[in-house]
């Protein structure tokens, strides 16, 4: 059974990059079905297991900053609870699913495989909206979303398709996640984001940090770096790459694309409501004393936070992303240089957007949390090789917390109860 809500999950996460592909009018049908699946398949399991992985200080943080922001919407007297609000619960619920399925190191490899290649999708989606409209369009985007979030979405995706490109055993899979490369920088400079050029910026710097390559893969990259080039050189429209030029005269004209306004108004309706803020969701009634009609959401995760739940929804939404950093540290060198990469570029895309409750952000976070099953297999075998200390492979043996107490249970290497 554990597989099986396993598998479902990994749908899910696969879904994840292109929902809004195949939506109804305020619901995404394709990640709605798959979570639900998802979560009753994992629920009956821990029932039928009895129990539950230790949580994290992460879980303790992301908890009680699901829990603030609801008391923030009942402080604040609102008159129904915001939709926001209920994605910060299901986007718990999801990072509390791949926490409890994914305890091995292959698995949290395989939800990485789905996230990857999910991302294959809205990138060919984009690429072929620009191919039908023969270019006509100021910026393209997959099914009418947001071109900045899913320029930012398709930078994710780039370090995760390179690091599994350099741990997989099998060529065929090493070229479909090298051949992200091109397609996923071509359909991102098609949606003509500034920050999202950024984003891969940050992305693309995991190809020299983990450079080690025979003579023969490094002339394979350099040929999908230089394909990229040509790409971009050859189909880009002329006004993207006016706009892309115009990225450091806006930073250095300080209008930050016209966000800067938002960011200075947000700061100025903190200082009535410093504690708990105006509620989730509640960021744009927050500056429409002070800018109007022209007020519109943060364009930065972390002001976001600090209107609607007040220094101490921030704190706390800092502290997931602090523990999320330390975990990091702790990873073997090929996954920590990937996984810093990877926690870099999300950050970048925090600041400009607000990502706070959208799911590819907390499947990044949760996602590098769970690589902790890395430092913990790299761990058990260095006690192995110690005199005295050997501790058998198979089955390993792996902590958890039942409905009476802690126990330890064997597991085989792929994390399912040995028989």
């Amino acid at each position: 059974m554990t597989w099986v809500a396993f598998y479902s999950l990994w749908l899910f996460v696969f879904a994840l990059p292109w929902e809004r592909l195949v939506a109804l009018p305020g619901l995404y049908i394709v990640s709605r079905a798959t979570g639900a699946l998802a979560l009753s398949l994992t629920l009956f399991a821990v029932v039928m297991s009895g129990r539950v992985r230790r949580w994290r200080a992460y879980h303790v943080a992301a908890f009680l900053f699901v829990i603030w922001a609801g008391v923030t919407v009942w402080v604040n007297g609102a008159s129904r609870i915001p939709g926001k609000y209920y994605t910060f619960v299901q986007l718990f619920v999801v990072m509390w699913m791949m926490w409890e399925l994914a305890p091995t190191p292959e698995r949290v490899r395989r939800l990485l495989a789905a996230f990857a290649l999910g991302g294959f999708v809205p990138a060919l989606a984009t690429i072929g909206l620009f191919i039908q409209s023969r270019g006509s369009l100021r910026r393209f985007s997959a099914a009418g979303a947001d071109p900045n979030s899913l320029a930012m979405t398709l930078a994710l995706v780039m370090p995760i398709a390179w690091y599994l490109s350099l741990t997989t055993q099998r060529p065929l899979r090493r070229w479909i996640y090298r051949a992200y490369i091109p397609i996923g920088l071509l359909a991102a400079t098609l949606t003509g984001s500034r920050g999202g050029m950024l984003a891969w910026i940050v992305a693309l710097s995991i190809i020299p940090l983990t450079m080690k390559l025979s003579p023969g893969r490094l002339a394979a990259v350099m040929g999908m770096l230089a394909l990229s080039a040509v790409l971009l050189v050859t189909y880009v429209p002329e006004n993207i790459v006016e706009r892309l030029g115009s990225t450091s005269s806006s930073l250095q004209g300080g209008g930050l694309g016209g966000r800067l306004k938002f960011w200075i108004a947000g700061l100025h309706a903190f200082q009535f409501k410093p504690l708990a803020g105006y509620g989730v969701g509640r960021f744009i009634s927050a500056i429409t004393p002070e800018l109007g009609a022209n007020a519109l959401v943060a364009h930065n995760s972390f002001i976001s936070v600090l209107v609607e739940e007040g220094l101490i929804g921030l704190i706390l939404y800092c502290s997931m992303l602090l523990a999320v950093f330390r975990t990091v540290l702790d990873l073997p060198s090929l996954e920590r240089r990937f996984a810093l990469v990877l926690f870099a570029t999300l950050n970048t895309a925090l600041l400009p957007l607000t990502w706070e409750d959208e799911k590819a952000a907390w499947f990044v976070m949760s996602i590098l949390l769970g690589m902790s099953v890395y430092r913990d297999r790299k761990r058990e075998r260095n006690l192995a090789q110690v005199p005295g200390q050997a501790m058998p492979l198979t089955p390993r043996l792996v902590r958890t917390r039942t409905l009476s107490g802690d126990v330890v249970h064997p597991r085989d290497m792929d994390g399912d109860p040995a028989a």
